[in-house]
C-alpha cells in the first residue's frame, strides 16, 4: 500500500472566479466570516496577507475536531492555483506531508474548482484523509454562497 497519495474533487460555484481566488490569495481572513462552522481564525504568522512564502496559522473544526494548522502559501497568480504547504499542526500526528491546492478556473458564469490534497501517510494503518477533503468541499461551498451574497 502507497503511503503517498492525492484525493481530487471538481465542485462548480456560481461566485466569481477573481473574486474567489483573491480570498485564498490575500483575504483569508475573511473566512470565519464565510464559513464560522468550519473556521474559527487565520492569522499571520510570518509574513504578510499578500505574498506568496508568508506563512499563516489556521484554527478550523474537521469531523467535530478542533485543529490548527501552520501552512506557507504558494501563489500561481497565471493559473489561479493556491497552495497551502503544510508546516505544523494537528494533521502531522498521522502524515508526514500535506499540502491542500484550490485552482480556480473562470467560467461564463461562476467558476470550476478543482480541489487537490497531497499527502503522505506516516504509516499503512493511517486511513486516507477523505474527511479533510469533504472539509474543503464544505469551506468552498460556503464561501462561495457568501461571495454570492456580497
Amino acid at each position: 500500500m502507497a503511503l503517498t497519495g492525492k484525493l481530487e474533487a471538481d465542485l462548480e460555484i456560481n461566485a466569481p472566479a477573481a473574486a474567489f481566488y483573491n480570498v485564498w490569495k490575500s483575504q483569508c481572513h475573511h473566512l470565519p466570516n464565510a464559513t464560522p462552522s468550519n473556521m474559527q481564525a487565520v492569522e499571520v504568522h510570518e509574513g504578510d496577507w499578500e505574498t506568496a512564502g508568508s506563512i499563516k496559522l489556521w484554527n478550523y473544526t474537521v469531523a467535530g475536531r478542533s485543529e490548527s494548522y501552520k501552512e506557507r502559501i504558494e501563489v500561481d497568480d497565471e493559473t489561479m492555483t493556491v497552495g497551502l504547504v503544510g508546516l505544523e499542526g494537528d494533521v502531522f500526528k498521522n502524515y508526514k506531508s500535506w499540502k491542500p491546492i484550490i485552482q480556480v478556473f473562470p467560467k461564463e458564469s461562476g467558476s470550476l474548482l478543482k480541489l487537490t490534497l497531497e499527502y503522505e501517510k506516516r504509516s499503512e494503518d493511517v486511513p486516507v484523509p477523505n474527511e479533510y477533503l469533504d472539509f474543503m468541499v464544505s469551506v468552498m461551498t460556503d464561501l462561495a454562497a457568501h461571495l454570492t451574497k456580497a
